[in-house]
């Protein structure tokens, strides 16, 4: 295999929840150059491959964007023409994946190819509806099947079907009848535990239990839509004790995170975490060279002061902006204001040179001074200024330092903000949230007050405090609901009572 032009990374997205994707896979992800990602795969992974092109290829029953040898053939001319392909398959690619048929191509051609496994749906799904696959003292086995192995060409004569142990059928709901008949034929019981699961590990997730001899009965009565996975087998009767992930506090619920810019979010992670289905939707785009006089001399700052998550996020949108990286930093030194703005600086190998656990300016300023003696003389560089509070830069200048502000992008609308708003309104939201007045006041500018007023109609809107709240109000969209106090914590704690209420 040569490794001389482009390579191939054929990876697993897991079945839906974005928190099931493996670390080499996030690592792939960061280094691509163009993705080709099928419509199984959540398209909140798209966010690790920031710079990369993607490409969609999926493939659903009775439509086909594209045909397997039309994939092929693309993965082999992508490789080619760039250095790193990432080919993004729901699953597990060499699990029902057709992942061994890519490889096939790529190995016959001659590319060089990496395989990242990803979490397998028959295993991760019935995990998420409480369902054991194997269990001791119950089955010590468990088979993968497709739906199609029960009935037409690929058809298994019946003493090839296992007679015992758990069923995992991929691609089953249409071959329910079929599912069952056979199994019955073979030997199964027709009171033989069964669950049907659709949109698993997903918000959306259903669960359906019932048994062998009501399979299609319970597919057509409750209308089971593909992505849906069937389990065969007595560990169905765990879910009674172990369901877990239905359980969650915002399960089922539809938020939609309007954001300032695209990036880490903790909002958007204590959601997931909580079971809703989150729609971010970023209001603002960094552009050109930002305000203030470009930075031709980085190693004339003394310390780089980042107040925020977001204030690391503009550093590194500045250097993209130029094409460079980190390593024009070396030499200065960086203060990170609080842990999760360290942690982020981190994420980008970058380690802080000084974390301050207070945004206290006075034990801010100590610290400084126990770190680097005397901060007279001494230049400091703010990037995103609008965001460091008024008495920590008077402290700075106030003891003789140099302080430079680098308001590091323009906030323009984001390139595809129509598509954006399409996404927004297929999504439907229940919640609508803003935590800021800059992105409440982009977001009106996004939709226009017609379909601000069309999205106020179906959704609740919830703003962290007052000062998001205004603009909303101001601008004609909803009223929006607002915790007492105003945290990040309290708003999730107020979704979370309000979504109460409607259950």
């Amino acid at each position: 295999m040569t490794e001389g032009g482009g390579k191939v990374y054929i990876v697993g997205a897991g079945p839906g929840d974005p928190g099931l994707l493996t670390l080499r896979g996030k690592e792939v992800l960061e280094r691509a150059d163009v993705v080709l990602f099928d419509h199984l795969v959540n398209e909140a992974l798209l966010r690790h491959a920031s710079y990369a092109e993607k490409i969609f290829v999926g493939k659903r029953a009775g439509h086909h964007a594209l045909t397997q040898e039309d994939i092929n053939r693309l993965l082999l001319e992508q490789a080619a023409r760039v250095g790193r392909v990432v080919r993004l398959k729901g699953g597990d690619p060499f699990v029902f994946g057709r992942g061994g048929e890519e490889a096939e191509a790529l190995a016959g051609a001659g590319v060089a190819f990496e395989i990242v496994p990803g979490v397998t749906a028959g295993i991760a799904v019935p995990a998420y509806a409480g369902i054991p696959v194997t269990h001791r003292g119950v089955t010590p086995s468990v088979t993968f099947m497709s739906g199609r192995a029960m009935e037409g060409a690929d058809e298994l004569p019946l003493d090839e079907l296992p007679r015992s142990g758990t069923l995992v059928f991929y691609m089953g709901v249409k071959a329910s009848a079929a599912i069952a008949k056979r199994l019955m034929d073979s030997g199964r019981a027709a009171a033989t535990l069964v669950a049907i699961i659709e949109n698993g590990t997903r918000s959306a997730q259903r669960t359906v239990t019932g048994t062998l001899d009501s399979l299609e009965d319970l597919c057509e009565k409750e209308n089971i839509q593909s992505p849906a996975l069937v389990i065969v087998g007595d560990v169905v009767r765990f879910r009674e004790t172990l369901v877990w992930f239905e359980e969650r506090s915002l399960y089922g619920t539809r938020v939609a995170v309007i954001r300032a810019r695209r990036g880490p979010s903790v909002l958007v992670s204590t959601l997931r975490d909580l079971g809703a289905d989150v729609f971010e939707f970023p209001t603002v785009e960094a552009r050109s060279e930002g305000e203030g006089a470009p930075i031709h001399d980085w190693a004339s700052f003394d310390w780089i002061l980042l107040a925020s998550m977001n204030a690391v996020e503009a550093l590194f949108d500045y250097l993209r902006a130029r094409e460079q990286d980190a390593r024009v930093l070396h030499g200065v030194k960086l203060c990170a204001i609080g842990v999760k703005t360290a942690r982020t600086l981190a994420e980008r190998y970058v380690r802080a040179d000084a974390t301050p656990d207070t945004f206290e300016s006075e034990e801010i300023l100590a610290l400084l001074e126990s770190e680097s003696g005397p901060l007279k003389g001494q230049r400091f560089l703010l990037p995103r200024a609008d965001i460091v509070r008024h008495s920590l830069r008077e402290g700075l200048e106030a003891r003789g330092a140099e302080v430079t502000a680098m308001d590091a992008f323009h906030p323009e609308i984001p390139a595809g903000s129509e598509a954006l708003v399409n996404g927004l309104f297929d999504f439907a939201p229940d919640f609508v949230t803003f935590t800021s007045a800059s992105a409440a006041r982009n977001f009106h500018a996004i939709l226009g007050q017609e379909r601000a007023e069309a999205l106020g109609r179906k959704s609740l809107f919830a703003a962290i405090g007052p000062g998001a709240a205004e603009p909303t109000i101001r601008l004609g969209m909803k009223a929006p609901i607002m915790p007492s106090t105003p945290t990040l914590d309290e708003l999730v704690d107020l979704l979370v009572q309000f979504q109460r209420k409607n259950k």
